[in-house]
Order: structure tokens, then C-alpha cells, then sequence
């Protein structure tokens, strides 16, 4: 699935920083830019499009302002340096709300979240994310992770038949998954709910691992009692 989206943000550097993280994701193909919101309008009305990177504090008229003006917008993920309007953008039920200066792991955690909102919107059953493994972004599928172990400044994916190594953290990782299938349980491993084979005071086991429970994550023990037996009732 491709994301089409374009870019409006008064700024040329800041459109180049979305240009530069933008080709390092996969599924996202950046159209166009504009640094003038007004010439972005008739490209809108002219052209499908899936998604808009758009700044906030803008000359003559504001992104929220914009966004009000388009009758059947598109996906909004604002980029903005004024964390003041974060509320504002979100009760406009923008796809995520990037603070500038933004990394490139930002960046793809926002668009993963357009992704899967996307995928919702049109009924595509097959659910994954892109990490980046090296110099590129690889496509995991959500059902094929088993869990995911911090080491330093790396993670690793234990998937069916292989793992993943990915330099972020683990916390990194856990805002791309959904939460209703993956839980902490320890500073170094996050789990897929539906993948636990058994289950301790102490540990969770997966494909033979015993993973222990951390000290401050022993209260996680009920909650996923809870959700594997609402999983048991379905």
C-alpha cells in the first residue's frame, strides 16, 4: 500500500527535511511541496492524495486555518517548532503531531501511524510496520513477531523463522505496535500477547523462552490475564 502525500510548510529547509525522510520510507511517495499554502490548493483539488505534511504557523494564513478550508481533506500529520498547538491539532483528529526538529524514527513512527490508518479506512486485512534494518526500511508483519529484546542502542525482532536487528529503542518500537496485542513486561522485552504459550508470576514463555516479568513491570502480570481471557471468550 502507497501513502501519496505532499508537503506545505513556509520554510524550504524544513521541506527538505521532509524531503530527505520521506525517501527513506518505503511506502511513502512525496508528490509535491509547496512553500506557499495557496498554490497547494488547486494540486488538491486535481489530484489523489492520501496525506498532507503541514505546518501550523504559516504567513497569511495558518495550517489549521488551511485545513479548515479543504471540504474533504486528506490525512493531516502537522510539523510544527510551537508545541502550543498540539491540542488544537489533535482535537482536529490530525494522524500525529511532529515537533520540530524531528528525527527520521519520528518521522516513520507518524507515518506508520498514517499507514494503519489508511489500511483501516479501506479494508486491507494484511497489517505490518517498517523498521529499518542498515541503510534501508524492511516490511515486518505484525502476526509474524513473536517479541522484541533491547541490547544497548539495538533491538531484535524474534519473528516465526528469523530475527530482525534494528538500531532504536525499545520504546521506539512499542509506539508503532498496536497495544492491544503487545505489552511490556520487562526494560528489555515487549511481547505479542498472542503468542504466549505460558504463563507465571515471574515469566511469560514464548517458542520455548522462558522472558521474565521486571520488578517494576509485575503489576502487567492482570492485564494480560485480562486480555488473553477476553481473547479465550471471542
Amino acid at each position: 500500500m502507497i501513502i501519496k502525500a505532499i508537503a506545505i510548510d513556509d520554510e524550504p529547509k524544513a521541506l527538505d527535511v521532509i524531503k530527505m525522510h520521506a525517501a527513506k520510507v518505503p511506502f511513502l511517495h512525496l508528490d509535491a511541496t509547496f512553500t506557499n499554502a495557496f498554490e497547494a490548493i488547486p494540486y488538491i483539488s486535481k489530484n489523489a492524495l492520501d496525506l498532507i505534511f503541514l505546518d501550523i504557523k504559516m504567513p497569511d494564513i495558518s495550517g489549521i486555518e488551511f485545513l479548515n478550508c479543504l471540504k474533504n481533506p486528506p490525512m493531516i500529520i502537522f510539523t510544527t517548532a510551537y508545541s502550543e498547538y498540539a491540542v488544537q491539532g489533535f482535537e482536529l483528529n490530525a494522524i500525529d503531531y511532529l515537533l520540530k526538529p524531528f528525527s527520521l524514527a519520528r518521522f516513520t513512527k507518524a507515518c506508520n501511524r498514517a499507514l494503519e490508518t489508511n489500511n483501516a479506512r479501506i479494508g486491507v486485512s494484511e497489517k505490518y510496520i517498517f523498521i529499518k534494518t542498515g541503510y534501508q526500511e524492511e516490511r515486518i508483519f505484525l502476526d509474524e513477531i513473536l517479541y522484541v529484546e533491547a541490547d544497548g542502542n539495538y533491538i531484535s525482532l524474534f519473528l516465526k523463522t528469523r530475527k530482525v536487528l534494528s538500531r532504536q529503542s525499545l520504546n521506539d518500537i512499542a509506539g508503532l505496535l498496536p497495544a492491544h496485542n503487545f505489552i511490556r513486561i520487562h526494560r528489555s522485552f515487549l511481547v505479542a500477547l498472542n503468542k504466549i504459550e505460558k504463563l507465571s508470576r515471574q515469566e511469560v514463555t514464548i517458542a520455548g523462552r522462558a522472558l521474565p516479568f521486571g520488578v517494576s513491570y509485575e503489576e502487567k502480570l492482570g492485564e494480560i490475564k485480562e486480555k488473553l481471557n477476553a481473547e479465550t471468550r471471542i
